[in-house]
């Protein structure tokens, strides 16, 4: 049985541009998606720039935090690590689906099932039919992505809505940002949310998810659960720009109430 994940009207996890009032980073967990929310989107994955200060304010935050950072993103670690090499923040990635708490320690990876052969070969001949197509292969999953080839979304919706459906396969096809994106089942930013909580140094703090995404609404929901907040880029912080602000002054603030005598 195939399930598609269709988009529902965005959740009021939080008022919009409005910011809970949070307290001191000891407390805290962080949890951030990567594009979209740090970055700014780009027409494809690899041509995304990373701020030079962003991995300098990421570990003043992970140091503040004691450790409570990690990043959540459908990106694969192997792709983060290259995009920010050097960083020692804990990472899950591919929805959930890897995680690795620090940068020394071995990844941990779920037990999924891998992606039909066939669905790959499908998915790149859909790639080579539609100039502009981006076809991003994960281990166990694959995403295309059509923001340079806006009029082939219904298209390959369809087209991929039917190859899943004739399979029977534990899959699930997820809309996301100008793209569609199979994964397993059972796999999703939320699990990743609740690993990592259930672990030091996150287990006890009050979590908090900022994400811009469809695929990131069960991270918010998560973090919601868990006693926390979950914050949507678009109506709270207006950007990935608006977010690095918000993380800067939150570090900002952090450093002066450590530094006062």
């Amino acid at each position: 049985m195939v399930t598609t994940i269709a988009m529902q009207p965005r959740p009021a996890f939080i008022a919009a541009a409005g910011i809970p009032p949070l307290p001191a980073l000891a407390r805290l967990a962080l949890l951030l998606d990567l594009d979209g929310t740090l970055l700014d989107l780009a027409p494809a994955p690899a041509e995304v720039q990373v701020p030079p200060e962003l991995p300098d304010l990421l570990g003043r935050l992970d140091f503040r935090l004691g450790g409570a950072l990690a990043l959540v993103s459908g990106r694969t670690i192997e792709a983060i690590t290259a995009l920010l090499p050097g960083l020692g923040v804990a990472v899950a990635g591919e929805h959930g689906a890897a995680l690795r708490c620090r940068p020394w320690l071995p990844i941990e990876r779920a037990p999924l099932p891998e992606l039909p052969g066939r669905w790959r070969e499908a998915a790149r001949g859909l790639a080579a039919a539609y100039p502009g197509l981006f076809l991003e292969e994960k281990p166990h999953g694959l995403v295309l992505h059509f923001r340079c080839a806006e009029g082939a979304g219904p298209a390959l919706g369809t087209a991929l809505e039917g190859l899943l459906a004739a399979s029977g396969e534990p899959f699930v096809l997820v809309p996301a940002a100008m793209a569609w994106e199979i994964r397993p089942r059972g796999v999703d930013k939320g699990t990743a949310v609740h690993a990592l909580l259930a672990r030091r140094p996150f287990a006890g703090r009050l979590p908090v998810f900022v994400g811009d995404d469809v695929t990131d609404e069960d991270g918010m929901r998560a973090a919601r659960d868990l006693g926390g907040f979950g914050l949507r880029v678009a109506p709270t912080f207006g950007d990935a720009a608006g977010v690095r602000g918000w993380l800067g002054r939150l570090a900002a603030a952090d450093e002066s109430r450590k530094e006062r005598p």
